[in-house]
């Protein structure tokens, strides 16, 4: 323990400046409570603002909509040709909501409890609670846009189970409705953009958040068409740009998805929290070849249906239908048999890690498990599976080659969320005053460990729900100021900067690509911060990504120019801020001497192989605080204060 106390004196100590904004009262009375005490900018004032939203999924389009149709003047970018390229449509099992349709004991109360410990006791109450409230409104608002909800024989909207519940919450449309959600989104945004509301910037990526006098106040971006380097001034910036997983480079996420815009805001002063919380999922098709670029997700709502097992004895070669039951090991089934084959995320992931490292793995690499269909078929008949899962096992055939109405898919962990993010207060402001963060973008909801079928829940709460109210109460005390013009010097001086940036990737002039760069990195990030972590391999993590990171600017080569497209440059740029955000999470994992949801550290895990918490030392928000490119962070803590649901050991047995 001394060495551990030595990694976290290294690291930086808090200085208690984080104020969480919670408001006072009971737990269920809070938000409602605190949307009446929040001061409000009436109608024909809001048209005085204007907000800047950076990021066009579900919440960044959910967001800009919101706030346009309120009557604020906004401007929404995106680095995509579309709002519904967004990363949002991948999200496939379906959306939670406490609506207790199907009679199974579901409330709001529940859906908070099961987020809390879903997350294994690292996330905000308050922040949860409002979550699990606002839950009730999402739907009817999904549906009176015209959301195709799935929809029982009598036409109720249907719900079926997803991991770390015992009832039926999650709403769904088949495997696609992440697509859906954003198609819903996306046409209330294009509502307000042809009123000429919203202004759109398509294929523009941020490059650098503004500030003066310690305030947000604009951004800087980059036409990824023309290479032209623009900067666009605001009242308040809003981020809602994703998750960082493609830090691994296998991931489950688009090959665009990045950390940029989140890590140029850090860069400015937004604290970075919890940055070693990273979701692996476990139901995503394992790799199949060294150069492999990306990883498919297989929707967790398969896991409502389809059956976990492994082989009994190591290296079975026997074809899955040659295995019979007696030599099969349904090992989730046979260690959690309360929650079975849906335990959260986190904890089949790790099973599964374990059962292929004892040489139990299937498929031509015996690098999978294998999740099996062949009971719900006999049961229900194949028109009923696929009515749930069709496009599913579509995908999955056009991909492997193999039809899992006949034999069992082969699936295994791969890096899907990140829990980590911007911090962000009760407000969803950052530590930048007038920046905000939402969605995955910020860490506020989901704790050390995302529950399935929550990240679009968050999304539209936060973009819908939760920031309309909020961004008014700081914006209502700046009604006459207005927008910082673009000629200020804090303007021109993050101009040059981000010229200078790019032209410097330009210059280097080096042999190797950034996609060789990036793959490099992403090995060394998962086989030290990925599933299981240990002090050894974070403190060599921390040794070889600085070593990689000066390989980097000495032999990096970008061909082409500035003043074109140029996808090259786009990677270099990203690239650059995940050599950063790498060495944070590290650091972020070594001082975190505990186990928590997704955070497993080998050395503190109870005898049955289970996450060990330190609630005594660890209970807290890690939240790092920039000092400067040759600077290590300084790390700051929130405490978590638990009045409403009892700090236990995780238990899913």
């Amino acid at each position: 323990m001394a060495s551990e106390r030595a990694d976290a004196a290294m690291n930086g100590s808090s200085n208690g400046v984080l104020d969480d904004q919670v408001p006072d009262g009971p737990m269920a009375d809070k938000w409602q409570n605190h949307k009446f005490s929040m001061k409000l900018v009436n109608p024909n004032n809001k048209r005085r603002f204007e907000i800047i939203v950076v990021g066009t999924g579900l919440a960044g389009a959910s967001a800009a909509a919101s706030l346009s149709e309120l009557g604020y003047r906004v401007k929404a970018f995106t680095f995509h040709d579309s709002p519904r390229r967004a990363h949002s449509i991948a999200a496939q099992g379906g959306i939670n909501a406490a609506k207790n349709y199907a009679n199974d004991g579901d409330s709001v109360h529940r859906l908070f409890y099961d987020t809390v410990k879903g997350g294994d006791y690292r996330s905000r109450e308050a922040n949860v609670h409002r979550l699990a409230e606002v839950s009730l409104n999402i739907i009817d608002q999904c549906a009176a846009q015209g959301v195709p909800f799935a929809r029982e024989y009598g036409g109720l909207l249907d719900n079926r189970s997803f991991g770390g519940a015992q009832v039926s919450r999650t709403f769904y449309a088949r495997g696609q409705t992440g697509q859906q959600l954003l198609l819903g989104a996306y046409q209330a945004l294009a509502k307000q953009v042809a009123a000429g509301a919203v202004e759109l910037y398509t294929r523009s990526e941020m490059l650098d958040l503004v500030t003066k006098d310690g305030r947000a106040c604009g951004i800087v971006t980059r036409d990824l068409v023309s290479g032209e380097i623009e900067a666009h001034s605001a009242h308040a910036v809003v981020l809602a740009t994703g998750g960082y997983g493609n830090v691994y480079y296998l991931s489950t996420n688009a090959m665009a998805c990045n950390v940029t815009a989140a890590w140029r805001a850090h860069r400015r002063g937004a604290y970075f929290a919890n940055a070693c919380y990273t979701q692996i999922h476990p139901t995503c098709i394992p790799v199949s070849d060294e150069f492999q670029s990306k990883l498919t997700l297989m929707s967790e709502s398969l896991r409502n249906d389809g059956r976990i097992w492994v082989p009994e004895t190591m290296d079975d070669a026997r074809s899955p239908d040659q295995i019979p039951e007696s030599d099969r090991d349904y090992y989730l089934e046979r260690k959690y048999p309360a929650f079975g084959n849906l335990v959260p995320r986190d904890v089949a992931s790790r099973n599964a890690k374990t059962v292929v490292d004892q040489g139990k793995g299937v498929g031509p690499l015996r690098n999978g498990v294998y999740l099996d269909f062949a009971g719900v078929i006999a049961r229900e008949g194949k028109a009923a599976v696929a009515a749930k899962y069709g496009n599913l096992f579509d995908m999955y055939e056009r991909i492997t080659g193999e039809n899992p109405y006949e034999g069992p898919m082969r699936i295994y962990p791969a890096t899907h969320y990140t829990m980590g993010g911007l911090w962000v207060d009760y407000h969803l402001m950052t530590t930048v005053p007038g920046c905000y963060s939402i969605g995955e973008a910020n860490f506020s909801d989901h704790g050390a460990n995302r529950l399935g079928a929550s990240a679009l829940m968050q999304g539209l709460a936060d973009g819908y729900f939760v920031l309309p109210y909020t961004i008014g109460d700081d914006l209502a005390g700046r009604l006459g100021e207005s927008v910082v013009p673009l000629g200020d010097p804090a303007f021109t001086q993050a101009v040059a900067g981000v010229t200078d940036a790019t032209q410097r990737f330009l210059s280097i002039g080096g042999t190797r690509s950034v996609d060789w760069f990036h793959r490099e990195l992403g090995k060394i990030v998962w086989d030290c911060i990925g599933m299981e972590r240990t002090r050894e391999g974070l403190q060599k993590a921390l040794s070889e990504i600085p070593a990689l990171e000066a390989e980097f600017w000495a032999d990096l080569r970008v061909p082409g120019s500035g003043a074109t497209l140029n996808s090259g440059l786009e990677k270099a740029g990203r690239v650059a801020d995940f050599f950063e955000l790498a060495k944070l999470m590290a650091r972020d994992a070594l001082v975190r001497a505990e186990s928590c949801g997704g955070h497993f550290r080998t050395e503190h895990q109870t005898p049955e192989g289970e996450a060990q918490r330190d609630d005594e030392n660890f209970a807290h928000v890690a939240a790092w605080e920039w000092n400067g490119p040759d600077e290590t962070q300084t790390r700051h803590t929130e405490e978590l204060d638990f009045e409403v649901v009892a700090l236990t050991q995780r238990s899913y047995k």
